[in-house]
């Protein structure tokens, strides 16, 4: 394995001396709490680490690794549970200059493996099964000379336990020197919207978003933080804040339990969380029952998907008026680009929303552009002006910024169709259709794959026209397929509400108030095809963006509710 430093030559930017710098000024702070266990009452049982301690203990894991050989620009393969080790672990893999590789397991076995064997990570820190996966596939994981086992199996041997990695010493672990331009981390994409692919992060790019993170939305040190996505609390831990850790799988965030949460968050006094819209979908439904209300909060974080008008609505009863739901827009490879919080969504954007114009995002994060330029499926190697389109024109969102990720690792042909030269500046092609409104705002109307168009040339985009048919009370959500160049909407009902198998009837009563709502808008009268599916397929990771290309390949086997001739279709 590399043992080579890098030499100096400016101010040390390695992420983890956010944790040695924390760690001096709130040395007695709780740093990370996690859930551990029940009591015989049924309550929950918390753990803590101080920062004073998660920070030796950081140290006494970064001597370990550079005893059995880890170094600077080392991969190391994270396959860990959320717990107590989950941040100390990570960031005594920063400290030594290595690079944690983190791959969401659940995207499949086939395409996990890939992914392993793809970046060839030369240690393996996991959790027993995790071991042992690496030992019956042994071709994607032939590159691993270390593994280190976090928590035990009966039976299972392999690898060092992760208590052995521990080496004391008689002075700090300084975190190894590394500049901005460094490789950091390797952070693959969930797959959602294609295959996933590794995305390489710098120092300079992890210290970049912490610190628009924390200006964003005036993150406090001592504020305590939700961490439902752990990978955020390494961020909010970077900022002096204390991150709990719920009672809850963060693998399938749709399965999340409300009463478990809202124990979280009133037992630790949380003042900010951040999760997928899964989560807090749950937890809306839940409050809206129950008159929850949580006055702790300051603020929750939702990223993953767009969020409906209605959960902004729902939080505020939740939150008695006096806190805010915000909505981070960004990419695995790009994040945060935008942001916009519940109050200007329901006092300006929402009715927009509503009428079909989209989803605003907000106006950009600190640092980053956000440009609009025509819709290409080609890659486009370098910039030129002759690419922008004028405000309030529908086009591809570009991103620029020091929180843009400069390639997929080992993936050229991937980034040639993602990134776009301009000099020595790398913008970023999100995948996005949208545009900016007269204030700056950023809206969003869905992925470029997703986009339809029909046989006359209109461009049919999934949130503008999904927005207007969401309105029908009978219907939860619902998405744009198209059928070559037929557009088509699948719709998913509210719990209870007007079934399929109830007959022709009930099918045509509904398509007639669809197409009411869709009176006033030319390109959603188009859409005179229908389909009501049971429960629509989402992405692995957050439990919340709709696999639109699934369900158009399930319409196209699937008779649809014809509704009545289109008027602009006649017209035409």
């Amino acid at each position: 394995m590399s043992a080579q430093a890098h030499p100096t030559q400016g101010p040390n930017r390695n992420i983890g001396r956010r944790m040695e710098q924390q760690a001096a000024l709130r040395p007695d702070q709780r740093a990370v709490v996690c859930h551990d266990g029940r009591g015989p009452d049924g309550r929950v049982k918390w753990a803590a680490l101080s920062f004073a301690e998660l920070n030796a203990l950081t140290d006494r894991y970064a001597r370990g690794l550079v005893a059995q050989g880890v170094g600077p620009g080392d991969r190391v393969s994270l396959l860990i549970k959320p717990s107590l080790r989950f941040i100390p672990l990570v960031f005594a893999v920063f400290k030594v200059g290595a690079v944690p590789v983190l791959i969401d397991p659940g995207m499949g076995r086939a395409g996990f493996l890939r992914c392993v064997a793809s970046m060839q990570p030369t240690a393996l820190i996991g959790e027993p099964v995790a071991v042992l996966l690496s030992r019956l596939f042994p071709s994607a994981f032939g590159s691993v000379r270390l593994r280190v086992t976090v928590g035990s199996w009966p039976g299972l041997g392999w690898g060092l336990p992760a208590h052995q990695l521990e080496r004391e010493g008689a002075a700090p672990f300084l975190a190894v020197h590394r500049e901005n331009s460094d490789e950091a981390a390797i952070l693959f994409t969930s797959g959602s919207t294609g295959p996933a692919k590794g995305v390489t992060y710098t120092h300079g790019i992890f210290n970049a978003q912490t610190d628009a993170i924390q200006q964003m939305y005036g993150i406090e040190a001592g504020e305590v933080d939700l961490a439902c996505f752990p990978m955020f609390g390494l961020f909010t831990m970077a900022m002096g804040c204390t991150v709990v850790i719920p009672d809850m799988d963060p693998s399938k965030p749709g399965q999340a339990e409300p009463a478990k949460l809202v124990e979280a968050i009133t037992d630790q006094a949380c003042t900010s969380a951040f999760g997928s819209p899964a989560i807090w979908r749950r937890l809306a439904e839940h409050g809206r029952a129950t008159g929850l209300r949580l006055p702790t909060l300051r603020r929750i974080l939702m990223a993953g998907a767009p969020i409906p008008v209605w959960m902004h609505e729902a939080f505020q009863q939740i939150f008695d008026g006096k806190a805010e739901l915000h909505t981070p827009y960004g990419a695995t490879e790009s994040l945060p680009v935008s942001s916009i919080g519940s109050h200007e969504v329901l006092g300006e954007t929402a009715a927009l929303t509503r009428s079909g114009a989209g989803t605003c995002v907000g106006r950009p994060a600190p640092g980053a552009t956000v440009r609009v330029i025509r819709i290409t499926d080609a890659p486009i190697p370098t910039w030129s002006d002759e690419l922008l389109l004028p405000d309030g024109e529908i086009g591809e969102l570009l991103i620029e910024g020091a929180v843009v990720t400069p390639e997929y690792k080992g993936d050229a042909d991937h980034t040639a169709r993602a990134k776009i030269w301009r000099g020595d500046t790398v913008l970023h092609r999100i995948g996005d259709l949208g545009y900016i409104d007269p204030k700056g705002r950023v809206w969003f109307c869905g992925r470029k794959s997703h986009r339809v168009v029909a046989a006359d040339g209109a461009l049919l985009t999934s949130e503008p026209i999904e927005g207007i048919f969401n309105e029908h009370p009978d219907v939860l959500r619902t998405a744009l397929v198209g059928l070559g160049p037929t557009p088509g909407l699948v719709v998913e009902l509210q719990p209870g509400r007007v079934a399929a198998g109830k007959g022709p009837a009930a099918a045509a009563a509904l398509v007639a108030g669809l197409q009411r709502l869709a009176a006033g808008h030319p390109l959603a009268q188009r859409i005179d095809h229908f389909w009501i599916h049971p429960s629509f397929p989402v992405d692995v990771r957050h439990n919340a963006k709709i696999d639109r290309s699934a369900l158009a390949a399930w319409a196209a086997t699937v008779p649809p509710l014809r509704g009545a001739p289109s008027p602009v279709a006649s017209r035409e």
